[in-house]
């Protein structure tokens, strides 16, 4: 009897057979190292066991083959993943410098806060692949370059924090995404969270159910085509020698008028994923941590098609202030290292505000396109009215719509809070039908928080 974990199980075993044929392979390569390190042999990389030929439809082959990693690539792969799947191997390395009372210089590594076993660094992967030769330390560097696929796909880097450190002393970091992706197959979507502070958004809604003028339609097009064809306009076409990749645009205008839903659509068409920032929690008043908090949402994005969807954008967007304080300059020096990261970043980044003006000029002048969002017109709201309602039958005969849409300036965001309103008071009261009254009540109430009344 088959039950639907086996596929899931099937593809797992190429995945783990290869990591594991990998692994075996790192530890065969670390135990002749040490041995010509402490026999001072001559041999060098060189010696060291041929890399194992692995299952094609592995995960890890394909990115090996993917990037084109040689030997030496693999093998700082394998040295990353060591501690996630297998920290025994790494254990030889805790061997003390008996002449100074202390572990050994060349080997690197680091002891973690809770994790008992042994954490490379950058200088454990020279050990293993360059020992004493300065030539192959050298070569070793390239692979933490932020261009080399290591970097540009997030599979993994040094951490460095400490800015007077070495740079081979870094912990050698393999990203989350990378090894879900190495152990199942599967690139791993981030989840919100205090080190990754923005969303993955999602919508059950279409085209259809975005109710917008024609000529905002028109300008969303042509971000539709950038996404599609962004790469070969770029390459093919020969726009890379005189235009920056990526592309950048600003949703203005009324609040729930479809900013939000239209950026979700355009990465649904795309099959991409939309992001959405969450500004609280990448603004900090401590100095230094809102351009690390950013940092660490691009340097993800970097490596995927993600849409970065910024909204309420003028609470971190926000115009210059004269630097005659402290605080100014720190403020001035954010808002130039995002104009820097957005110019930068690969992808579609998408900026909503409810005020263009209060956005900085420095970044109007970098949009590809400024799309203004107006408050629907009567015609466009009895669409609205009429979309919202997958179920018209359950409108009480005194419901006029028609009425209602001419009569009530509402965006579209407003209308479904009337509309889930009216509903919960016709449940309350046990009845199936919605009536003229119930929506009343909630236009009452949408309209007080523009201080406006029906």
């Amino acid at each position: 009897m088959s039950n639907g974990a086996e596929p899931f199980a099937i593809a797992s075993s190429v995945h783990n057979q290869a990591l594991a044929l990998e692994l075996d392979w790192l530890a065969a390569v670390l135990q002749l190292r040490l041995e010509q390190h402490f026999q001072q042999h001559a041999e060098g990389f060189e010696a060291a066991p041929a890399p194992p030929e692995l299952p094609a439809d592995s995960a890890l082959a394909c990115i090996i083959c993917e990037h084109g990693l040689d030997a030496a690539e693999r093998l700082v792969l394998a040295l990353a993943l060591a501690p996630h799947l297998r920290p025994e191997v790494l254990d030889l390395l805790f061997v003390r410098n008996q002449n100074l009372d202390r572990g050994f210089t060349e080997f690197g590594g680091w002891k973690g806060q809770r994790h008992g076993g042994f954490l490379p660094t950058g200088e454990t992967a020279a050990f293993l692949l360059a020992g004493a030769d300065l030539t192959r330390r050298i070569a070793l560097l390239a692979q933490f370059d932020p261009q080399h696929p290591f970097g540009r796909r997030g599979i993994l880097k040094l951490d460095a924090d400490a800015d007077a450190e070495p740079q081979l002393a870094g912990a050698l970091q393999l990203s989350a995404e990378a090894l879900q992706r190495l152990s199942t197959g599967v690139w791993h979507k981030p989840d919100y969270n205090a080190r990754f502070p923005a969303k993955l958004i999602t919508t059950a809604l279409a085209w259809d159910d975005l109710v917008l003028a024609p000529d905002v339609f028109e300008e969303i097009d042509a971000i539709q085509v950038w996404l599609r064809h962004g790469p070969a306009l770029m390459h093919e076409w020969g726009l890379a020698k005189s235009v920056k990749p990526g592309y950048r645009s600003l949703f203005y205008g009324p609040p729930g008028t479809g900013k939000t839903l239209t950026a979700t659509l355009l990465g649904k068409a795309a099959n991409v994923d939309v992001y959405r920032i969450d500004l609280s929690m990448i603004v900090s008043k401590y100095i230094g941590e809102t351009e690390k908090n950013l940092a660490r949402v691009f340097d993800q994005a970097q490596s995927r098609e993600w849409v970065l969807f910024f909204d309420e954008a003028d609470a971190l967007f926000g115009k210059r202030a004269s630097a005659s304080s402290s605080n100014d300059r720190h403020s001035n020096q954010e808002i130039a290292y995002l104009l820097q990261r957005i110019e930068d970043f690969p992808g579609v980044v998408i900026l909503a505000t409810n005020l263009r003006a209060n956005i900085d000029e420095a970044f109007s002048r970098r949009f590809q396109s400024m799309i203004y969002f107006p408050m629907p017109d009567a015609e466009q709201r009895l669409r609205l009215w009429r979309g919202m309602l997958a179920q018209p039958g359950r409108l009480a005969p005194d419901v006029d719509l028609e009425t209602l849409a001419e009569r009530y300036e509402l965006a579209g965001g407003a209308i479904v809070n009337v509309l889930r309103y009216a509903a919960i008071q016709a449940r309350r009261q046990n009845r199936e039908h919605i009536s003229a009254s119930d929506l009343r009540q909630g236009l009452a109430k949408e309209l007080r928080k523009e201080g406006k009344t029906v």
